[in-house]
């Protein structure tokens, strides 16, 4: 509760998601990583990925972990 952001890694299981929906109602940023674009596939994903409140970050760890830092910063 006292995060001011998550990070999800996909493939994520149900506790990931969990966690995720807890901190979509408190309000809390949520960054949602996969190494390819299937984070981004509408048909295949959670509806919730596509939320205001979550940046989806495709491609290496080091380019979230440049996202997070920009924002944090």
């Amino acid at each position: 509760m006292d995060a001011d952001f998550i990070v999800v890694l996909l493939p994520a299981g149900k506790g990931s998601h969990i966690e995720f929906g807890i901190a979509l109602g408190h309000n809390k940023k949520i960054y949602l990583y996969s190494p390819d674009v299937e984070g981004k596939n509408f048909a295949t994903t959670s509806t919730f990925y596509f939320l205001p409140e979550v940046e989806i970050v495709i491609g290496e760890l080091d380019d979230l972990l440049e996202n997070i830092l920009q924002e944090v910063t």
